[in-house]
């Protein structure tokens, strides 16, 4: 029988990222079962499985790139891969708190993998995902971290590492059994804590990566079946707690990242922001998606937006049935040129034009508003200078008694994703929440033509340049439109999409379109392309990336 290993390696580490991933495979529908808290969902194992899916898929990437028979991948870069697909791969409220802990691991695991290391990685693990969320409860996942930090730090001294990772597994199983006693929404419903069960497995797959065998460790299920409907985050919330998990990437500064921590506390709760370096992953429970979606803009630049709304029957447990008549709903849009407002006008949309230089006033969406005839709207500005002006005018409109929801598009080719989703025939939220994801899930970009010389992010530009803005900055400076598209594309692309958007702008040959759409079929096989013209005269192309 082999000895185990005195140090957390890389083959060790990729051996305890596939070991979780099964287990919380094994364990998924276990662990949602019994998923009362904070929000009786019934997603924490799913949520659990798809974020360690993500840490796997990135260290097996990493190993990938060294398959050349006789080297294997440094144990920093796998410990730092494993944090990083647990960060942009995390799903809900636990998942969001697991790569947290991953994340604050593999910061002390980088600089080595002995026993000693591992008890102070634990610990940073547990005190980091304390930090990331806005209101600690005991009875949860951070109370279960916490134990396995302290199990791990009073292991012998001199312990081996698999003593020490069985002595965290121990601490945490301990404080899993105990949190029906410290959070009383457990205790009514009969069941430890989802989150917790489901790091107790992690540890557990950590233990038989670093000892070959697996420990006992029995998932504790619900007795007499489905649990009973709770409140969301707070503990005796008799409204029943937000209509909505919002999750997105977060491309921002530290400073950005707290007062978005600030405001997102403001809008909901089960806040939890974590990441660092630049990328963040953030949760929040809200009844506005959109401005949970807004406030993460105006951070930085969020992206792989998710937004659920959680079961209507948990949404009204507590409250008084509300009945709705029938409502007709419109959709306002903002467009850059005349071309694109027959093609938004076919899609049953009430359309405002916004010339060069112009950009229509408050007024202008609110008479818009109007001509829609609409107890229901939605208000694409596609704009992200008209923030502002449109979140005026949808004030405007409520206070005459219209339902408006706006939703914080910032180019066109978002507008025409969220309205390719629309669907007057189901529910206002449920609409304006497909909306608010198609369009946060398209990646934007156009093509100008420089005036003057001048300095720009992408260096200095002559005038006559083409210029390639992405996501609103400068990032191509080409000689001409054909070969700056397809460095735009290829860069976008560069970090995945399955559809590509082309608007031509009113001057611009149907060759070029032929050109790129070939472009992008022979280096991205699995993408499609869909070809409009009528863009401002102002940009030769406008490009989305779905």
């Amino acid at each position: 029988m082999p000895q185990p290993p005195d140090d957390l390696d890389a083959v060790a580490v990729r051996t305890w990222c596939s070991l979780a991933l099964d287990a919380l495979g094994r364990e998924r529908e276990a662990i949602d079962a019994i998923n009362v808290y904070p929000v009786a969902d019934g997603d924490t194992g799913t949520n659990l499985y798809l974020t360690v899916e993500s840490a796997a898929a990135a260290v097996e990437a990493v190993f990938a790139a060294h398959e050349t028979g006789t080297t294997v991948p440094a144990p920093a870069d796998v410990v730092r891969a494993m944090a990083h697909g647990a960060l942009i791969g995390a799903r809900g409220n636990s998942g969001t708190i697991l790569a947290q802990l991953l994340r604050g691991m593999a910061g002390v695991l980088a600089e080595a993998g002995d026993a000693d290391h591992l008890r102070r990685a634990l610990a940073e693990a547990a005190a980091s995902a304390r930090l990331a969320v806005a209101h600690p409860v005991e009875g949860t996942v951070l109370t279960v971290a916490t134990a396995a930090a302290e199990g791990a730090g009073a292991a012998e001294p001199g312990a081996g590492l698999t003593a020490v990772a069985a002595a965290a597994y121990a601490g945490a199983c301990t404080a899993l059994a105990r949190t029906p006693e410290r959070l009383a929404v457990l205790g009514r419903a009969g069941v430890v804590d989802a989150g917790g069960q489901g790091l107790v497995t992690v540890l557990g797959a950590l233990v038989e990566a670093v000892g070959g065998r697996a420990p006992a460790g029995p998932v504790l299920r619900a007795p007499g079946g489905t649990p009973p409907l709770t409140g969301a985050c707070a503990e005796a919330d008799p409204e029943g707690g937000p209509a909505f998990e919002v999750i997105y990437l977060l491309e921002a500064s530290d400073e950005a990242v707290a007062r978005l921590r600030t405001r997102l506390d403001a809008l909901g709760d089960c806040l939890v922001v974590v990441g660092g370096d630049g990328l963040w992953n953030v949760h929040v429970h809200v009844d506005d998606a959109g401005a949970a979606v807004e406030a993460g803009v105006e951070a930085g630049r969020p992206h792989r937006i998710r937004i659920t709304h959680f079961a209507a029957d948990r949404i009204w447990a507590h409250r008084e049935p509300v009945h709705r008549e029938p409502a007709q709903r419109a959709v306002v849009v903002v467009v850059p040129g005349d071309g694109l407002l027959g093609l938004c006008a076919e899609a049953g949309a009430t359309t405002v034009l916004a010339r060069p230089g112009e950009p229509p006033a408050s007024g202008e969406l609110v008479d818009a508003i109007r001509r829609a005839h609409a107890r229901e709207v939605v208000l694409l500005p596609n704009d992200a200078e008209l923030r502002h002006t449109a979140a005026a005018a949808a004030e405007q409109a409520r206070a005459e008694g219209v339902r408006v929801a706006l939703i914080p598009t910032r180019a066109a080719v978002q507008g025409i994703a969220a309205l390719a989703v629309h669907e007057p025939g189901r529910g206002f939220d449920e609409d304006v929440v497909a909306m608010t994801a198609a369009a946060g899930a398209t990646r934007y970009a156009e093509l100008a033509v420089a005036e003057r010389q001048s300095w720009t992010t992408a260096g200095i530009c002559q005038a006559g340049d083409v210029l390639g803005l992405i996501d609103g900055d400068i990032a191509v400076i080409g000689d001409d439109v054909t070969g700056t598209a397809r460095t735009v594309l290829d860069r976008m692309l560069s970090a995945g999409g399955e559809l590509v958007t082309l608007v031509l702008g009113e001057e611009v040959p149907d060759a070029l379109a032929a050109v790129l759409e070939e472009h992008v079929r022979e280096g991205h096989l699995a993408v499609d392309t869909v070809i409009y013209r009528g863009g401002p005269r102002t940009a030769p192309l406008l490009i989305g990336v779905e």
